[in-house]
């Protein structure tokens, strides 16, 4: 218990930080339709965010060996709260652009900089009951953080400015801890071509988690609004899927540990497909369906990253895990910055089911790409333990990492 209250100001902190993060996308969506934004420009500004969380990975780092966590925390904190609260004072989808890269640096950063702090911390013996702890803080944030779309107005000075004032009272808790502050970390290499080498089948595993993860986030909003939902249902979709995704980590490691890792990964991509082709044919008014195939779609499609990082992880060397995972954060960015913009072109072209088409699309390619790779050489005979990775920073792999 005391350990966890020594921990409870980053968590704390964390907590804040979903809650200002975790629903300004939607926001955005909801706001950017309001002011007559074209679906193409409600998708770029989900790219925005994902190039400013791919630069902030690398980034953060190398800020805290020349400034130290706190202020870099603190910085990277300042980007998110002026990304989120100049958004009424610019309405202009070029303009929020901007603005969402910095909310993508400031996730990334902050990300960064706890994950940092807190592998400084955790010994053997804490480090499930501490990362267990952390897996419930994100998710749950992150599931209310959703549910707050359905009182956040859109284009509503009032509710970007209670984003910001979210994502500044992140900082209290880090910033008056008493917690001294821990060494700063090496930044880990990127190997994405060695990784990819390493482990095919894996590094399209994450790069199509990554595919899929960001267009839903970003551009089911869209959906949502196309089929008829209220700003309160699109919340609690979006909060179902994650859900969905919490409670399939259990059932999917299980299955990950015991049986090849290359057939469970195919059947939740078959799943998927077969989920995704599933909300082509849901009639909108019936808004208990709705919910249950969104539960199912977090189900199937959420623990795919985790079980491709296993799989991956399974032929690293123990010496280059961390850089493995952190090629693997590399590629899903990779991935996660270009499919926005293309599901927000298709919603316009072809209606808003061609969201979870080009999603199915996606999966269908790893379908087949892991019935190839089946056939070219076996799985690996020594099997790393299943775990549930965050797709938060590029130090997240040293959490995940017992000390020798």
């Amino acid at each position: 218990m005391r350990l966890l209250i020594s921990f409870a100001a980053l968590f704390l902190s964390i907590t804040f930080l979903q809650l200002s993060s975790g629903a300004i996308g939607p926001l955005d969506a909801l706001s950017g339709h309001k002011l007559g934004f074209t679906n193409n420009e409600i998708g770029i500004l989900g790219s925005a965010h994902f190039l400013g969380f791919f630069v902030g990975c690398w980034w953060s780092p190398r800020l805290m060996g020349s400034v130290g966590h706190t202020r870099a925390f603190a910085a990277f904190a300042a980007f998110g709260a002026i990304g989120a609260i100049a958004h009424p004072m610019l309405l202009d989808p070029s303009a929020w652009a901007v603005m969402r890269i910095m909310t993508g640096l400031c996730v990334a950063g902050c990300y960064t900089v706890i994950e940092a702090w807190m592998q400084a911390k955790l010994t053997n013996q804490t480090r499930g009951r501490v990362m267990g702890t952390y897996r419930v803080v994100d998710i749950g944030a992150s599931s209310l953080a959703q549910l707050m779309i359905g009182v956040l107005e859109p284009a509503s000075y009032v509710s970007y400015n209670l984003l910001a004032i979210l994502c500044c009272a992140c900082l209290f808790p880090l910033t008056l801890s008493r917690i001294e502050q821990p060494k700063v970390p090496a930044a880990p290499r990127l190997h994405p071509i060695r990784t990819a080498i390493l482990s095919p089948l894996g590094a399209a595993g994450v790069m199509v988690a990554g595919t899929t993860s960001a267009a839903f986030r970003m551009v089911s909003p869209i959906y949502g609004q196309e089929i008829g939902l209220t700003a309160q249902q699109i919340g609690s979709f979006l909060a179902t899927v994650l859900i969905g995704g919490a409670v399939a980590q259990f059932p999917v490691g299980y299955l990950a540990d015991k049986f090849d890792r290359r057939h469970v990964l195919i059947g939740l991509s078959v799943a998927s497909v077969v989920v995704c082709v599933g909300f082509s044919f849901v009639n909108p008014d019936t808004l208990g369906m709705v919910y249950l195939m969104a539960a199912l779609f977090g189900l199937m499609t959420f623990p795919i990253f985790s079980v491709s990082a296993a799989h991956a992880n399974d032929f690293a060397k123990p010496e280059n895990v961390v850089e493995v995972n952190a090629s693997l954060m590399f590629i899903y960015a990779v991935g996660a910055i270009f499919s926005p913009v293309v599901a927000s072109a298709l919603i316009t072209g072809f209606g808003p089911s061609a969201l979870f088409l080009f999603i199915s699309a996606a999966h269908v390619f790893l379908v087949v790409f892991g019935l190839a790779r089946m056939g070219v050489r076996p799985t690996s005979g020594t099997k790393t333990r299943y775990k549930y990775v965050p797709r938060t920073s590029y130090i997240v792999g040293r959490l995940l990492r017992k000390k020798r």
